[in-house]
């Protein structure tokens, strides 16, 4: 018989080596040294290693069946995957158990260490601590204290390293050469991957017509875990990866061609803000994944109020980024059966409120005007009326005469109010006008 190239698992893995080989190169010759202290990947991904890392998850692992979503988006079929349920509140735990498994006796003796702004620290604490292996876990002193917390009751010595993750991530370099430490890398890794990929066994078992996968992208562990079994098993199948604006490390490399290292992150899915992508994931998803797209801070906070409000589940930043991706129609899966993987849970309690806020006024339903008013008595009155007879509810009121106008005699009024969708907000605006105000909407507060 003839052999289909697409379909070929040799092929598959021909390119794959050979992308390998081309990201190698270009590490030699790159300014940002992408992750040269990490050593060659000299193994392939194997199907069996992830048949094997399930079998060895399975007596660590909470079991995360498949929620159907029927409110993300009614034209299309949305599953949940919430690995915000899993044990420590993140996926990560799969990788992070699967790589500590396989060290040797003498490599558990010696102890492991890792990076990690806060879900991989607390994957790397459970498992080395299950296991009897002493943990070191450097974290940025920037990471939330929920998680630093976590960390250090699961078990794990944290060291706090001044900066951001990239600077926790030399550090822990640093350490692991001083004293012996088997580095636990938090994406770029063999056995780390497949721990992540079982996700992707499990997901063709639950749901086995699924027409395509939506993954949250940092490093790339997750997608490239579980783009390679669902490549292997469903060809056929979709998938997709989805990254914040703020951080597109592996959507630059892959259209560039090459790992390329950001000048800064900055998104609130902090568990997805990498500056550089990994080598071995970026070359998979290279390979596997069929595209990478970005959401907003607006759209992730959207999601995670319809997350918390439809489904009653609490996600993450970057748990939520794939379902952000579905509700507003990143990609073009009208009438598919579609899983978002919810990475994670562990979101920082002192930002939910504003969180919360940015997501009601994404979806219409928190909306902050101004108006420049006569300074005049019954002008406030006259406006809370018309918002009234709109049947809308003021929370916030604002008078300030302080402000520098051209009129002296002015002032500005700033309302904040709960509305109803989109139309709602325009009629408010229209009934307004027609009663002689100017209001436009704040977009700095939307």
């Amino acid at each position: 018989m003839g052999c289909n190239k697409n379909n070929c698992n040799f092929a598959k893995s021909a390119a794959l080596a050979k992308a390998l080989v081309l990201n190698v190169a270009h590490e030699k010759s790159c300014p940002h040294r992408c992750h040269s202290n990490i050593k060659p990947f000299i193994r392939m991904l194997q199907l069996d290693d992830f048949y094997h890392a399930r079998s060895v998850l399975h007596q660590v692992l909470r079991p995360t069946a498949l929620v159907q979503a029927r409110k993300i988006n009614p034209e299309m079929e949305v599953y949940l995957k919430p690995e915000c349920l899993q044990r420590t509140g993140s996926f990560k735990v799969r990788g992070a158990y699967y790589k500590i498994s396989q060290l040797s006796d003498a490599e558990k003796t010696k102890g492991v260490i890792a990076c990690s702004a806060g879900n991989h620290a607390q994957g790397v604490a459970l498992a080395a601590t299950s296991m009897g292996v002493k943990s070191l876990i450097c974290l940025p002193e920037s990471a939330p204290i929920s998680k630093i917390e976590a960390t250090r009751r699961l078990g794990a010595e944290v060291c706090l390293v001044p900066g951001v993750y990239d600077d926790a991530y030399q550090k822990a370099l640093q350490l692991r050469d001083e004293y012996g430490y088997t580095f636990v890398h938090p994406f770029d890794d063999a056995h780390v991957i497949a721990g992540q990929g079982t996700i992707g066994l499990e997901l063709i078992e639950q749901l086995p017509d699924v027409d395509a996968v939506i993954v949250p992208v940092g490093g790339g562990g997750l997608i490239a875990g579980i783009a390679f079994v669902i490549k292997q098993l469903r060809p056929h199948v979709k998938v997709y990866g989805v990254q914040a604006e703020g951080a597109p490390s592996m959507l630059k490399s892959i259209e560039t061609h090459h790992v390329i290292a950001l000048d800064s992150v900055s998104t609130i899915a902090d568990g997805i803000a990498v500056k550089v992508p990994g080598r071995i994931t970026f070359a998979t998803c290279q390979q596997y994944v069929d595209g990478i797209i970005t959401v907003s801070e607006d759209e992730i906070c959207a999601a995670i109020l319809q997350l918390i409000e439809a489904e009653k589940m609490i996600a993450e930043g970057a748990g939520a980024t794939t379902v952000a991706a579905a509700m507003f129609n990143k990609v073009p899966l009208k009438g598919k059966k579609v899983v978002c993987v919810v990475s994670g849970g562990n979101i920082d309690v002192t930002i939910l409120n504003r969180v919360i806020n940015r997501g009601l006024a994404k979806s219409g339903r928190l909306c902050t005007i101004d108006l420049e008013l006569d300074d005049q008595p019954g002008k406030l009155v006259e406006v809370c009326g018309v918002v009234a007879q709109q049947g809308a509810n003021i929370t916030s009121v604002h008078h300030d005469r302080s402000t520098n106008r051209k009129k002296v005699n002015t002032c500005v009024l700033r309302l904040t109010m709960e509305t109803k969708p989109q139309t709602h907000i325009d009629n408010i605006l229209q009934a307004l006008r027609e009663k002689g105000f100017e209001p436009y909407v704040n977009s700095h507060l939307k």
